[in-house]
């Protein structure tokens, strides 16, 4: 979109909003007595999440009230449709598989005419992830992105659009009986990008869930997408509109220029060690690695990633590192194959731990090294996991083309929510990337 198509705090338009009783019966419609909603969406959210608030009269249904009539109890069916000032919906209904439930009920406000009730509404997946049918409870073998796959379709057995990126190693586990989403979370540390049939860059995955289904992706591939849109702030009340090349301005603007060098240091975001044990044979390794060590391979959203002051190098140390992590080596554990292949895969390990385990504690560590927070006008395309590209003027510029090299350039959308009233609409995006500096990116025309 372009400056021509520019998005404004127009109210949504709430189109369809019922909830139906979970012994069955007739929906009740909840659009009459809308009173807000918020939509969220995060890499950090295994389930997108909708608090909708609206009052409950006393002669909603058959003379009561809804809270009475239907009544309320939880883990209701609630169809959900809503669309901004450039008509994209969000649509959560039996006709796109994606049913919202009735996760938790709130009274705000009760007096004798009306009560004030949030409602707060999660996926069918995320409470079927609490059932104790469907833990996962079987051995699984092969590529890691596959497990993904198949827990989602065959133990939360949603029919929803998976975007799954492929991992580069394979994985064999027991899932012992863990949740879906834990058990998930969990694989995502070890999965290592494909790049060109071979493996890529650097460890670590983000599984989340967005009004598109569920994604997989590897931190590289989300700093290595294109923007999806460019905002500019620039003094958003003077008038002038948006400037040719953005989508739109940014309403308002929180930097988070906090340094915590300590924190960092302890997570292990500019190097860490590894120590492995081999009770195979009972041999230990040592694997010490550096952020500038695999700089050069990773993907990032500016122009230079984090790395540790070379005044506080250890001279008697071959690397620095700063945060150290043990770990027990399945050798010969969980061999694939029949019992031939198995015996004689039997010195073979799980997955390259040594590798894999460095660069995951370090990559995630990286991924929100610099924050900030903007306010926009309602925006249903964007989603969490997008890439953006933020503009914003150098504090002594003279001139909207002065801009700030170090807090603008690409980002991504870690956490996303849509605040919708009967009077205005915004979108509130908190925004990460895990390198400092501006690069230039090509803007739209």
């Amino acid at each position: 979109m372009t400056a021509s198509g520019s998005r404004s705090t127009v109210p949504a338009q709430v189109s369809k909003a019922e909830i139906t009783p979970n012994g069955g019966g007739k929906p009740a419609s909840l659009v009459g007595g809308f009173v807000s909603l918020m939509y969220y969406e995060s890499i950090l959210q295994d389930s997108v999440k909708v608090d909708f608030i609206f009052a409950d009269t006393g002669n909603s249904i058959d003379g009561k009230s809804v809270m009475e009539g239907l009544p309320i109890v939880g883990t209701e069916d609630f169809e959900l449709k809503f669309e901004d000032n450039q008509e994209v919906k969000l649509e959560f209904g039996s006709d796109n598989k994606n049913t919202l439930i009735v996760n938790k009920v709130t009274p705000r406000t009760v007096d004798t005419a009306k009560s004030i009730i949030t409602l707060n509404l999660v996926s069918e997946e995320f409470i079927r992830n609490e059932e104790g049918g469907s833990v996962v409870n079987v051995r699984m073998d092969g590529k890691l992105s596959d497990h993904i796959t198949n827990i989602l379709e065959n133990f939360l057995i949603t029919e929803k659009k998976l975007d799954i990126e492929e991992t580069s190693n394979n994985y064999n586990f027991v899932g012992n009986n863990k949740k879906p989403y834990y058990t998930m979370n969990w694989l995502s540390k070890f999965g290592v990008p494909s790049k060109d049939g071979e493996s890529g860059s650097t460890a670590g995955f983000f599984f989340w869930e967005t009004s598109e289904g569920f994604k997989f992706k590897s931190i590289d591939s989300l700093f290595a997408q294109d923007s999806k849109k460019r905002f500019i702030y620039n003094g958003t009340d003077d008038g002038k509109g948006i400037p040719k090349g953005y989508d739109g301005k940014v309403l308002e603007q929180t930097t988070d220029n906090r340094i915590d060098y300590q924190n960092k240091i302890r997570m292990g975001a500019y190097g860490t060690k590894l120590v492995v044990f081999n009770p195979f044979d009972c041999f230990y390794e040592i694997v010490p690695q550096t952020a500038e060590e695999t700089e050069g391979g990773t993907t990032g959203g500016g122009e230079a990633l984090p790395v540790f002051n070379k005044k506080f190098k250890n001279p008697s140390a071959e690397q620095n590192f700063t945060r150290t992590t043990f770990m027990l080596i399945d050798t010969g554990t969980l061999p694939s194959g029949d019992g031939k292949e198995q015996v004689d895969k039997n010195e073979e390990p799980n997955f390259e731990a040594q590798t894999v385990l460095n660069q995951g504690i370090r990559r995630y560590n990286q991924m929100f090294q610099q924050q900030m927070s903007i306010t926009i006008g309602g925006d249903f395309e964007l989603h969490a996991g997008d890439a953006i590209y933020i503009d914003t003027p150098s504090v002594k510029a003279e001139t909207d083309d002065e801009m700030n090299k170090e807090t603008g350039g690409k980002y991504i959308i870690a956490d996303l929510c849509h605040y919708v009233t009967s009077k205005e609409t915004y979108t509130k995006l908190n925004v990460v990337r895990d390198s400092f500096g501006r690069v230039a990116e090509s803007a739209s025309t």
